[in-house]
């Protein structure tokens, strides 16, 4: 069954918040990490637990994983998605090794560029199916709406990180 214009013009809204969100929360990680030099950026405030220096390089790379996997969806049919593994990551790795500043700057960039490309896609576009093992419903809208609760996950423990740091920048 084909779904009515008023359901299409709802699920298309629900698109649009989700880039927003994107973008929102894009804002938060620049804002959590402004004001900070590369060894504070680079301190562990809790023992154990990532820097926001490395949080920044987490997020950064999961971006470019979905960002693959969403661009497969649309340039393939029902692709398969191999699952991410952090763990033993060498681009993640190399990313740690890079200036803070720069690993911000090109997420913050790169984030901008996939919320233009995802506003540009058409509703039916956004249900492009792809194949993941540990998904059975996997599909654009789905891949991008995971993205933004992992990342908002990431920023609540930005936050913990960033307290002992100072002030939080408004």
């Amino acid at each position: 069954m084909e779904p009515t214009s008023e359901q299409t013009s709802r699920g298309h809204d629900l698109h649009r918040r989700l880039i927003a969100r994107l973008l929102q929360q894009a804002e938060d990680v620049r804002r959590l990490a402004t004001g900070l030099d590369e060894e504070k950026l680079s301190r562990r405030t809790m023992p154990g637990k990532w820097s926001l220096k490395e949080l920044v390089c987490h997020l950064r790379r999961v971006q470019h994983v979905f960002e693959g996997r969403i661009f497969s969806m649309l340039g393939e049919e029902n692709p398969a998605l191999p699952p991410y593994e952090p763990e033993g990551d060498a681009e993640f790795d190399a990313m740690v090794r890079r200036p803070g500043a720069d690993t911000l700057a090109g997420f913050l960039r790169e984030r901008t560029l996939l919320a233009a490309r995802l506003e540009a896609l058409a509703p039916a576009e956004w249900h492009r199916p792809g194949h993941h093992p540990e998904y059975a419903n996997y599909d654009v809208h789905f891949a991008v709406e995971y993205l933004a609760h992992h990342e908002a996950h990431h920023l609540y423990q930005m936050l913990q990180r960033r307290v002992p740091l100072g002030k939080l920048p408004h």
